[in-house]
């Protein structure tokens, strides 16, 4: 199994360091031909107006999206997250349109009100999840084909899963829990199904 990992900016090596702690061959993708071959691809998080950009200067938008329609997985955090959605509340960012989401940037506020939680995430088992939420979006709306993974409260809405998709607001790169992106390699298998 290959799971390539976006690595224009932000937390990518993070990422390849916790797939390869579950024995995945995880691979940096900087340019268009190294998405040829993927199982899976992980979209971190980081600066969205930047990953964003840069998307659109390598030319990796048009890979990404051939890729999701060819039902590729594909896990976004934080920043990766509003990259997969259809839709942001945000001008500067123009989104891959791929998840049937709209998110709110920066949801949370600032830097400064960054904050980890206990999270409780059904498919993850009883076990709280820690998130770490860094300037993190939402998802302000979802489609009925999306799953509904995690909520903050009756309505933040901050881990979901669309067939193949999967999106989170905080990242869990960041933390020794591996069962996020465990999740993940069991959706690029396919026994998630």
């Amino acid at each position: 199994m290959r799971i390539g990992v976006l690595a224009v900016q932000g937390a990518f090596a993070e990422h390849i360091a916790a797939l390869e702690k579950l024995e995945v061959e995880a691979l940096p993708v900087r340019l268009p031909a190294e998405l040829l071959g993927l199982d899976g691809l992980v979209i971190p998080g980081g600066e969205s107006t930047s990953i964003s950009r840069l998307l659109s200067d390598y030319d990796l938008a048009g890979g990404i999206k051939n890729l999701a329609e060819r039902d590729l997985a594909i896990m976004g955090t934080c920043a990766g997250m509003i990259l997969l959605a259809r839709e942001s509340a945000d001008p500067k960012v123009k989104p891959l349109g791929l998840m049937d989401i709209r998110v709110k940037r920066n949801a949370f506020g600032r830097q400064i009100e960054s904050f980890e939680a206990e999270l409780a995430i059904p498919a993850l088992g009883e076990k709280p999840f820690p998130g770490v939420f860094i300037r993190a979006p939402i998802i302000e709306q979802a489609s009925d084909g999306v799953e509904t993974l995690c909520q903050l409260d009756s309505s933040t809405i901050v881990a979901a899963r669309q067939e193949r998709l999967l999106a989170a607001a905080f990242h869990p790169e960041l933390t020794d829990d591996l069962r996020f992106h465990k999740y993940f390699v069991d959706i690029v298998n396919g026994s998630k199904s």
